[in-house]
């Protein structure tokens, strides 16, 4: 019988990309109106979004190992 896996709640990664996409959308909105403080707050939202996905993956990731090297300690 396979085991189940548990399931982590990403909430970071779907964040992460709702920001980025925010933040693109925003670069491009602001560069058409000529708006400088909309612009950078754009820029600075999209540079915070790309490496917060990464770190959220990479703590999943990193659960992942944790869980599977007590199931084999356990065994």
């Amino acid at each position: 019988m396979e085991k189940k896996k548990k399931l982590r709640c990403p909430i970071g990664i779907p964040a992460g990309i709702i920001s980025a996409l925010i933040g693109v959308t925003g670069i491009v909105l602001n560069s058409i109106n000529f708006n400088l403080p909309g612009l950078i707050t754009s820029i600075a939202l999209l540079l915070l979004a790309m490496p917060f996905v990464r770190i959220i993956m990479m703590v999943h990731s990193a659960n992942d190992r944790l869980d599977e090297l007590e199931s084999k300690m356990q065994k």
